[in-house]
Order: C-alpha cells, then sequence, then structure tokens
C-alpha cells in the first residue's frame, strides 16, 4: 500500500513537470527571435565570384525569401531580405570565433583541428528569422566585410 501510495505520487509529479516544461517550450517558439532551428550557409561560397562585381547579387533563395548581398570594392556591404509577399525582413548582424558554415557536408578530422589552431579567426554572419521561427544564418569571414564587426551582436546558439 505504501509502496503504491509512492509510485503514484511520483508519477504524478513527474507528469506535472513534464507539462510545465513542454509549455514553457512552446510558449518560445512563437515569439520571432529564432527560437527555432539555425541553418548555417557558408556566404563566401554562395557569393563566389560575384565578390569581383560591385552591385547588389542575389545569394540564396529559401522559399519565398530572397537574401541579396551588396559589394562594393570586393567587400561586403551587408545582406538584405526579401519576402515575396511581405517586403523587407529584419536582418541581425552577427559575429562569432568559431566556424559555424563548413564548405560542403564532408568535414575531416584534420580540417577540424586545423580550426581549432586557427582560433583568432572572426566570422560575421547575417541573419533572418523564416515563418516558422527558423533562423537562416549566412557566414562570412571576418576579412570580407566592408564595415568589419559594426553593429554586430556575439553569436549565443540555441541547443
Amino acid at each position: 500500500m505504501n509502496h503504491t501510495r509512492r509510485l503514484f505520487t511520483t508519477s504524478v509529479a513527474l507528469l506535472g513537470m513534464s507539462a510545465f516544461i513542454s509549455g514553457a517550450g512552446a510558449a518560445d517558439k512563437g515569439n520571432g527571435k529564432g527560437k527555432g532551428k539555425a541553418h548555417h550557409q557558408n556566404g563566401k561560397q554562395l557569393l563566389g565570384d560575384k565578390l569581383k562585381t560591385n552591385g547588389k547579387h542575389e545569394l540564396h533563395k529559401k522559399g519565398p525569401h530572397t537574401a541579396t548581398v551588396e559589394v562594393k570594392d570586393g567587400k561586403i556591404v551587408g545582406v538584405t531580405v526579401k519576402h515575396a509577399k511581405n517586403g523587407a525582413v529584419a536582418v541581425t548582424k552577427y559575429k562569432t570565433s568559431k566556424k559555424l558554415a563548413h564548405t560542403d557536408g564532408l568535414q575531416l578530422a584534420s580540417l577540424q583541428l586545423a580550426q581549432v589552431q586557427n582560433l583568432g579567426t572572426v566570422y560575421i554572419g547575417y541573419a533572418y528569422v523564416d515563418e516558422y521561427g527558423d533562423e537562416e544564418i549566412y557566414w562570412f569571414p571576418y576579412d570580407m566585410i566592408y564595415d568589419g564587426d559594426t553593429g554586430a551582436v556575439e553569436y549565443v546558439p540555441v541547443y
């Protein structure tokens, strides 16, 4: 009898805690702060040879969103994002010393070691949040950015 009572009390407590935790997580999803999944893109690879030509260039399309990069004298001035129906989308500028976007899906252990040894490299990312709460981030090496990290906030990944 005593064992059954303890088991019941523990079950009710665990059920209440799990409902509280999942409710708090659901509340965070719709706040427009990019609490969904982050998609890291290699901006340098997406831009390619367009870096040699001044002007605005399409960087990437994802659903109704089109990311455009402005190039001046071989450097990136900024990234803008437009939604097909709703117009301009807010873009956040991040900075980090971690390489978050890779050139392809396969990364060899020797490349990872080289990244650990190259701690001085800074990356600048331009991000927007889509209609699902997912964040799309385009990362570039610091030396490709016209105004460096001006206005950039430290990137803190959400796990």
